[in-house]
């Protein structure tokens, strides 16, 4: 017979759970840091501003990243209330992440950081991916203030996406990815000018007078886009 006696469960030492690496420090930017601070969070939660995706989408659009630290991260964002996973109805039927109220406060934070980080962008490297939307942000801090509120489609040199100008309801998102159903006004710049834009160097209604943009629609933010009232 074994003389190896099991303990019994009572005596069994409990499984502490598994703490999240945090700063510990009483300051809210350690704080936000603790939940956003890891590689990798601020660009998911730049791909999710644009609306609910699926993991595979999130994965193609985050060149890089690995298979594990998505679905680490995504965890995180869940455990710390910035995502929520669902499951869409029929007939689509598959599981989205999308941001809460409080993720999609990062709104103000990740346009900052675009116009922080514009004046890196000045030259492309052979190695660096892109996608059409990633200049959403950017342009949307270079249109900040407009009065009017609507949808403004984009095509840049990438592709197309669409932004959300003069601010909306609560739970709207910020841009979407590809041609918007419903315009009121129709963007067409390049991407170079869109960054150009990002970093203040010059206005929209400028590079329009300069013909290196064009705003198509008659409506009133299509009115405005161009400089008008």
């Amino acid at each position: 017979m074994s003389r190896l006696r099991r303990m019994p469960r009572q005596q069994q030492p409990a499984t502490r759970p598994v703490r999240r690496r945090s700063y510990d420090q009483f300051c809210a930017t350690a704080r936000a840091l603790d939940s956003v601070g890891d590689r990798w969070t601020l660009l998911i939660v730049r791909e999710l501003l644009g609306g609910p995706r699926r993991y595979t989408d999130l994965h193609a659009d985050l060149p890089g990243v690995s298979t594990d630290v998505l679905a680490s991260r995504l965890k995180d964002m869940e455990q710390s209330g910035l995502a929520v996973r669902r499951r869409l109805p029929p007939p689509a039927a598959a599981a989205v992440y999308e941001l809460t109220e409080h993720g999609r406060g990062l709104l103000p934070v990740l346009t900052a950081l675009a116009g922080w980080g514009a004046p890196a962008l000045a030259e492309r490297r052979p190695t660096d991916a892109v996608r059409a939307h990633w200049f959403a942000l950017p342009l949307l801090r270079a249109l900040d203030g407009l009065t009017h509120q609507g949808v403004v489609e984009v095509g840049v040199d990438e592709g197309e996406f669409h932004i959300r100008t003069g601010g909306g309801a609560v739970g709207e998102d910020a841009y979407g990815y590809g041609p918007a159903a419903d315009p009121d006004a129709r963007l067409v710049l390049g991407s170079a000018l869109c960054l150009a834009l990002g970093r203040g160097e010059l206005t929209l209604a400028e590079a329009v007078r300069e013909g290196r943009a064009e705003v198509l629609g008659e409506g009133p933010l299509a009115v405005e886009l161009r400089g008008g009232r």
